[in-house]
């Protein structure tokens, strides 16, 4: 039965961590009463398993384009539900997009390619989708005198107390899903900037 919440595309068969994730959503949908309605007519696509530096582990799970705005209603109760039962993990919803190459124009004789679907467009909705319900409020991109460069992304401090231990888990799975490094942060606050000031003194 859990099938019915994942879809493959032809040929593909579902990974055992697919399988159990779906087994979950379906066990939701008929258990709890908060998210059974909106659950009977989403389902996912894929779910990758990104192992972290302290030995837990974070699913980012990949839902259909089409979907996603549905499932961003939900999500901040559904990461929460999903984390009890896979307790050792961090939870992350992503929308499954394509990235379509340079050569797209001359592949489909002159037509434009959408800019939603540039290889920098698909990074910065990854971005977005990472750290989901909270905002993005500034970002900051750190050259490094060998030529790497670190992008810090800042994310609203209303939301530090619920986000903070999950910090080094978006720059993991970022850089595991994108090969890109970066930091997770919230902005200085005015108590930073005078404890530096004194420091400093």
């Amino acid at each position: 039965m859990s099938s019915r919440k994942i879809v493959k595309k032809a040929g593909q068969q579902a990974s055992a961590i697919e399988e159990k994730v779906a087994g979950a959503l379906l066990d939701l949908e008929m258990t709890s009463k908060d998210l059974s309605a909106e659950l009977k007519t989403l389902y996912i696509s894929a779910v990758k398993e990104v192992i972290l530096k302290d030995k837990r582990s974070a699913l980012c799970i990949f839902v259909p384009f089409n979907m996603h705005s549905r499932f961003k209603t939900i999500q901040s109760r559904l990461i929460r539900e999903l984390e009890k039962k896979f307790n050792d993990k961090h939870v992350l919803f992503f929308a499954q997009r394509t990235v379509l190459s340079k050569s797209y124009k001359r592949k489909s004789k002159g037509q434009p390619r959408p800019r939603s679907r540039t290889l920098t467009a698909v990074h910065g909705a990854i971005l977005e989708d990472i750290c989901y319900p909270t905002q993005i409020v500034g970002k900051r991109t750190i050259c490094k005198i060998d030529g790497k460069k670190l992008l810090k992304v800042y994310l609203d401090p209303k939301d530090a107390k619920d986000v903070d231990d999950k910090l080094k888990t978006f720059g993991s799975v970022y850089k595991a899903l994108t090969n890109k490094v970066v930091e997770f942060m919230f902005p200085p606050t005015e108590v930073d900037a005078e404890a530096r000031a004194v420091l400093s003194a």
